[in-house]
């Protein structure tokens, strides 16, 4: 397996989803036929998708499922952990999951390896706490949202360190790539 990494486009007061999950934010920064060199790049080095139940339940609400990730482009697989498999939608297009360490296991053998990539805040937490992410890649869009689903924890959330690794402008948007430096193993 490649790298595991949290992938999302984050407003400028640190919200990856604004009130009842809603992403038109996000799309709309990106909503020109140019496209993000970054975005692209961590799309190419992905093999395999990781998402978290709540992300899936609302991607599949508003944003057309696993067919709109990366705007329909993305024709790889999709894992969604889950705690109730037992009511998880029958989606062909989705592989539901239980447990991060069977998670992130199960998305890097699909993968080939190339990277998995996160979706998500729940997962991405989990996938921390594990100690699984290798990078964080984020998109910082020109928005104040004032609400809606923060990029990292619920107080009290423990401290992970970061090593810039990517600065990057593209537009209106700040692209940033991160290496976690020290990671928190469970247990």
């Amino acid at each position: 397996m490649g790298k595991v990494i949290w992938h999302i486009t984050m407003s400028l007061d640190g919200f990856i989803a604004g009130p009842e999950h809603s992403m038109d934010w996000a799309f709309d920064t990106f909503n020109d036929a140019q496209p993000n060199r970054l975005g692209e790049e961590v799309m190419k080095e992905t093999g395999a998708i990781l998402g978290g139940r709540g992300w899936y339940d609302a991607a599949r609400a508003s944003y057309d499922g696993v067919d709109g990730i990366y705007g329909g482009r993305w024709k790889g697989p999709v894992f969604v952990l889950t705690h109730h498999r037992h009511d998880a939608p029958a989606d062909p297009k989705a592989t539901f999951v239980s447990g991060v360490e069977e998670a992130v296991a199960t998305a890097g053998d699909a993968a080939g390896g190339k990277n998995v990539e996160i979706f998500g805040a729940n997962v991405a937490r989990q996938c921390l706490d594990a100690g699984f992410i290798d990078e964080v890649v984020i998109h910082l869009a020109p928005v104040l949202l004032g609400d809606g689903v923060r990029l990292y924890g619920t107080p009290p959330a423990p401290r992970v360190d970061l090593e810039r690794t990517l600065l990057e402008e593209s537009r209106n948007v700040v692209d940033l790539r991160y290496r976690v430096r020290r990671q928190r193993v469970a247990g």
